[in-house]
């Protein structure tokens, strides 16, 4: 059975796995810089740095909201903030156009680690570029979600919508399909769940996350 301790070291794994090539980027570039002496390359040397320095703040960011506690923002995250992370971690994807479906502007804080999850793997899924198109609403209590990924060829390991739904033992939770586990966990204690759908050409993520109590209009 996967515990918590379990889980946490899981999901470091993904976390370290993440930041290694951004991370090792960095420190390389550091060495070059240090030995060179040409103006361009330099110049180069220092781009690179530059990139491989925003790559990593977006990642970081990216984990605080959609794994850790996401202290300063209260029970509820802006928007805003969430479109920025993901807006950030697309503009490293090749060929990924970005749709907005969402009229709220803040979400309760567990909705929003689900939109960010949720938004990772589609994104992941576009291997080949296409359209990612997001949205949420509150609607009865509810919060509901979706991100939808399509273009010509969409690489989802079912393994990980499979982790979604709870649909898996526990003995096969890996590093890769972690955030999945995490976020059925969270979805189920609210009372809520998880779902998707794989075709060739397309591949939809959903997601009904019951509002705080407190937090219900």
């Amino acid at each position: 059975m996967t515990s918590q301790t379990d889980l946490a070291a899981l999901m470091c794994s993904r976390l370290c796995h993440d930041l290694l090539s951004p991370v090792g980027a960095i420190s390389n570039g550091l060495e070059l810089l240090a030995d060179e002496r040409d103006p361009e390359m330099r110049q180069r040397c220092l781009e690179l740095l530059e990139q491989s320095a925003r790559i990593s703040t977006d990642k970081l960011k990216f984990f605080r909201l959609a794994f850790g506690a996401a202290g300063g923002f209260g029970e509820a995250v802006p928007v805003e903030e969430a479109q920025n992370v993901i807006g950030a971690l697309a503009t490293d994807a090749k060929r990924v156009e970005i749709n907005w479906a969402i009229a709220e502007s803040t979400l309760p804080k567990p909705a929003v680690k689900v939109l960010l999850n949720l938004s990772q793997m589609a994104l992941d899924a576009l291997v080949r570029g296409g359209t990612l198109d997001l949205g949420a609403e509150r609607r009865d209590g509810n919060v509901e979600i979706v991100a939808r990924a399509t273009g010509d060829r969409i690489a989802f390991d079912e393994s990980i919508g499979m982790a979604l739904q709870g649909d898996t033992d526990d003995a096969e939770i890996t590093s890769r399909t972690a955030a999945a586990h995490m976020i059925a966990l969270l979805a189920q204690e609210l009372g809520g769940g998880l779902q998707y759908k794989l075709t060739d050409d397309a591949l939809v993520l959903g997601a009904v996350i019951p509002e705080p109590e407190g937090m219900i209009g």
